[in-house]
């Protein structure tokens, strides 16, 4: 560099320029010169170098490298040249001028350093990205974890860039800081307690993307999008979205329908009032007709006068046991409940092999439609309150 410095020098000398220009247009030329060399050096990164890598992983089968490698990381990877070339020849340009030159170097280690963050949190975001595909990892709630190893990464930067411009070990700003933390914890209150709740939640596999949850306290009733830090987002069943604090998801109690999905079934609960003065003892004409009928196989009798309401059970007992929708290996019960002013309860307890929203209201529907319909075989009657129509025929 010494040589090219006495060319440039005699160059100036030979053209006339005088003793007091010449150091001057050779820090000019000298900085001219370091610009070139990165503006080259970043052209050449931006224009075949990026696009070369990207032509790689495209022709691999796995995408772990396409995300390893994705632009974002190459970008703030190839932005770093040009510091540390600044750093490297600074010092050749600026021989004399040591105050500009620590300056100078100061300003561009700093640049390195938020670099560096960036190409940190781009990393980290590309190993999000492929821990979410993977079959063991895509149902599991990493976002927050993520999250706060991008939180310690940006901490331990902002120490070291406040350590680079005051010129003090980092280690001695962390010690120092042992006295603010009470006022730390308090501005970060919300994301410790997340970053808590979030390790409990994941720990414990209590919440996952695509769960359906049930949160009355925040109007939450739908699917989790995402589970971040400090945030839970969930797409409720009117396409709006309920955003709810992560830690009150420990503090408070939800619902999860995720097990209804992986046990296969839905619940059906509900029941049917019966008009108690429709119920009677059937006669032996209406009994010889039910044992005709194939329904009646398995009914057991009371060895009394039947009750039409028992054998009325039976046959809707018979009728979700051969259900082609009904689950068959799930608790299926026809029961009688307390009787109520409003009639006598009577009970379907039993679960839709559909877990389907739309195909489990159908059978619901379906069931109760036929059931009422088939009411009159049995001369019972739901009971309801009278209608203006009703008192009109009396």
């Amino acid at each position: 560099m010494e040589k090219i410095n006495n060319i440039l020098i005699d160059w100036l000398t030979g053209i006339g320029v005088g003793e007091d220009y010449k150091i001057l247009i050779t820090r000019i030329i000298a900085i001219i010169a370091i610009l070139l060399i990165a503006f080259i050096i970043d052209r050449f990164c931006r224009k075949l170098f990026i696009p070369g890598i990207r032509k790689i992983t495209s022709k691999t089968e796995s995408t772990w490298d396409d995300h390893l490698l994705s632009d974002d990381v190459l970008k703030n990877l190839y932005k770093m040249i040009t510091p540390i070339v600044t750093i490297s020849l600074i010092p050749f340009v600026l021989i004399n001028e040591s105050d500009l030159r620590a300056l100078i170097i100061k300003l561009c280690w700093i640049y390195i350093i938020i670099l560096g963050i960036k190409l940190a949190c781009s990393f980290i975001s590309s190993l999000y990205a492929i821990s979410s595909e993977h079959e063991k990892y895509k149902n599991h709630s990493l976002k927050g974890f993520f999250q706060m190893i991008k939180l310690v990464v940006i901490c331990i930067g902002t120490i070291i860039i406040i350590s680079t411009l005051i010129n003090k070990n980092p280690l001695t700003i962390l010690a120092s800081l042992g006295a603010g933390t009470a006022i730390l914890m308090l501005v970060f209150q919300d994301t410790i307690k997340g970053l808590v709740a979030g390790i409990q939640l994941m720990a414990n596999d209590m919440l996952r993307p695509g769960d359906w949850i049930t949160m009355p306290k925040y109007g939450a009733d739908g699917d989790v999008l995402e589970v971040t830090l400090t945030t839970v987002k969930v797409r409720n069943w009117d396409q709006t979205i309920t955003t709810v604090p992560t830690y009150s998801l420990i503090n408070d109690s939800f619902q999860n329908w995720r097990g209804m999905f992986e046990a296969g079934g839905r619940r059906v609960k509900r029941s049917l009032n019966i008009d108690m003065n429709t119920i009677r003892f059937c006669t032996k004409e209406e009994m010889e007709n039910y044992n005709q009928q194939p329904w009646m196989k398995g009914f057991k009798e009371t060895g009394n006068e039947e009750v039409n309401l028992h054998i009325f059970r039976h046959y809707v007992d018979y009728y979700l046991r051969n259900h082609p929708v009904v689950s068959k290996d799930m608790t299926l019960l026809v029961r009688q409940l307390q009787p109520t002013p409003e009639g006598l309860p009577i009970e379907l307890y039993f679960f839709s092999a559909d877990t389907r929203w739309a195909n489990y209201e159908h059978l619901q529907a379906e069931v109760f439609d036929h059931i009422i319909a088939k009411l009159h075989t049995f001369d019972l009657k739901v009971f309801q309150s009278p209608s203006g129509l009703d008192i009109k025929r009396n």
